[in-house]
Formats: structure tokens, sequence, C-alpha cells
């Protein structure tokens, strides 16, 4: 009897220390809520762009002959000038082209010389007037046609065995040359290298890229969630990640008509012209992240929008009352960026808001 007593005497004591430790952690945890004042400061609604940055135009170098790359001039950082040799392309026709282009300057050759001793005969007949000058006409057609099929057949076999030649008023040589000032950024052949020409029926082998870089720009990508917040003129910063000290400013220009869409979501492009540069060098082709202002309120109220209980039309904050207990008070709320938020009524700069612990996981 006696051990009976005191195992329930022993449970009754468990028990007691068990509730005691309960509402010791109950406690504990509505003692953990803080209290946080509104304040007043600045607040910004941005729309974030994803993109790098690129040369506002970037130019690709191509040559119009075919051959081997020659030689080389530059190296990819050089700054260049409008001009300046870039390449020299070393012809290399293949045994059949040269053939046929020295067999049609012969021939263009024979032409013309049989059409010139027809136009002497012929101006001669025309001076002692054996002839009319309908006639003398056609003979000298003859003669200037068969003088630019030897012009054009020349400069078609200077151009294959020399590399060179003057088309009309258009000079055609070996050396390609920069057609702006700039820098040149990226070489895409070697020496050696085998270059197709351009034509109005294939690209050509590009040969290098060049672009002048005082003129760079943000080009990315916005949500559809944001579009229709932005409009050109609209102020940016940039955010580049190779230079995160530094800040780039620039404005909005474009904004694409036409979505497209990328792993599910739908995008739009953008372009940025760089106004700020920064202290740093920007280089072509670096990563970046831009955030377009759209609106900005100073001295306001503000709240971590955390503390911001959203039902239904309405809004909430938790307070405690003038009896010390905690009830839900409605407020209005104006913009937001997504950490804090404007409180346009219904409270005022020094109250205190509940700040609830997180709940635990369990």
């Amino acid at each position: 009897m006696l051990k009976k007593v005191i195992l329930i005497g022993t449970a009754l004591i468990v028990i007691i220390i068990l509730i005691s430790i309960f509402f010791r952690g109950s406690a504990s945890k509505n003692n953990k809520m803080t209290l946080v004042k509104v304040v007043k400061g600045d607040i910004v609604e941005k729309a974030l762009a994803i993109g790098g940055i690129v040369p506002e135009n970037e130019i690709a170098v191509k040559s119009k002959i075919s051959g081997i790359v020659e030689k080389i001039f530059v190296e990819i950082g050089d700054k260049i000038k409008k001009g300046d040799p870039l390449i020299e392309i070393s012809p290399s026709p293949t045994p059949l082209e040269l053939t046929e282009a020295k067999r049609n300057a012969e021939m263009a050759e024979v032409g013309f010389e049989t059409a010139e001793v027809e136009q002497d005969r012929f101006t001669a007949l025309l001076d002692k007037k054996l002839v009319s000058q309908q006639e003398y006409e056609i003979y000298k057609k003859n003669y200037d046609e068969a003088k630019l099929r030897l012009k054009l057949a020349s400069e078609r076999l200077s151009l294959i065995e020399k590399g060179k030649t003057e088309l009309s008023e258009e000079k055609m040589e070996s050396i390609i040359k920069s057609p702006i000032n700039g820098t040149v950024l990226e070489k895409k052949v070697n020496e050696g290298d085998p270059v197709v020409p351009l034509t109005s029926y294939q690209e050509g082998t590009e040969l290098m890229s060049l672009a002048y870089m005082e003129n760079l720009v943000f080009k990315g990508t916005v949500d559809e969630i944001d579009v229709g917040k932005l409009k050109e003129g609209m102020n940016t910063e940039i955010k580049v990640g190779a230079i995160p000290d530094d800040t780039i400013q620039g404005v909005l220009y474009k904004i694409s008509p036409k979505a497209k869409k990328e792993e599910n979501a739908t995008l739009f492009d953008v372009e940025i012209k760089i106004t700020k540069p920064g202290r740093k060098m920007l280089r072509a082709g670096y990563s970046a992240n831009a955030e377009v202002i759209i609106n900005k309120k100073e001295n306001v109220l503000l709240l971590p929008e955390r503390l911001v209980e959203f039902k239904g039309d309405s809004t909430l904050v938790e307070m405690k009352n003038s009896k010390g207990e905690i009830e839900k008070v409605p407020v209005k709320i104006g913009l937001s960026d997504g950490l804090n938020i404007e409180i346009a009524g219904g409270l005022k700069e020094g109250d205190e808001i509940i700040e609830r612990p997180p709940r635990e996981i369990k």
C-alpha cells in the first residue's frame, strides 16, 4: 500500500513539473513578441531588368574577296581609327578559276582588238562619207562593248591573281581596313584560315568584330508584370556583378512591343542608355541588373511589409490598446518596394506595431 502511495505521488509531481514547463514555454513565446516603430523615410518602387552591358553598335568585319588570311595587323583590345589596316587576305584561287579567268581575259583582248580595227576602218569610211552615221554608230557600239568586256575580264584576273582591283569607282584590295573608329572586340580568324567572301547569296566569313566603346548600353529583359509600369525616359540604376561597389546610371530609351518566352516566363526586351558610367572601366559583355525607378516618395511613414496583414480588401496591423490588449487596427497603404511599405493613413510616426515570432515548424 505504501508503495502505491509513493508511485502515485511521484506521478503527480512529474505531471506538475511538465505543466509548469509547458506554461513557462508559452509565456516565453509570448514574451518573444517585439515592437516595431513606424518611422519616416524614403521609398522607391522599382522594376528589375536582367541583362548585360553591350556596345550600342557592334560591326562584323568581312571580306569581299576569297582567299587565305595572310596577316593580321591588330590584336583584341587595340584602339583603331577609320581606315587602319586590319587583315590582309592572300588570294587562293583554284587552278580551274585561274585558268578560266586568264582565258576570259585573253578572249576579251582578242575581241577588243578586232572591234578596234573595225572602229578605225569605219571612222575612215565615215570621214570619206562612204558609210552613213547610223552604220558607224553600230560599230562604235560594238567597240565600246568590247572595251568594257576587256576591262571587266582584266579586273577579275587581277582580283584572282593579286587580290586587288578597281571596279568602277570602288577600289577593292586584299587589305581589309577599319570602317570605324573604335576598339577590336573579338578576332574570329587566325593566319592561314580560309576566307569566304561576302556576296549577295552568302554571308561570308566573319573576320573580327569592332565597336565604339564610348557608346555602351544595357540590354536586358523585364517580366510582363512590370512592363506595363515602364515608359521611356525613366531613370535607372545599373549594378554590374564584376564591379559591385560601383553604381552606373542610365535612362530607359527602348521597350520592345513584343514579348518573348524564356523558360515558361513572358519577358520584354528593354534597352538603357548609360549616362554616368561610374568610376571603373566598363567592358562589353559584363552581366548586370538594372533597377528602373517607377515611383519614388520621400519623407513618408514606413513599416516593414511583413507586419501588414492583407485580408480581402482590408490591410491590418496589430497594436496594443490603452488597456494593454492586442487588437487589429486597419491602415491605409501606399507605395511598396518589396521590403517596406508606405503607411498612408491609420498610424502616426512613433506608433509601435507588434511583430510576432515566426511559427515553429513541428
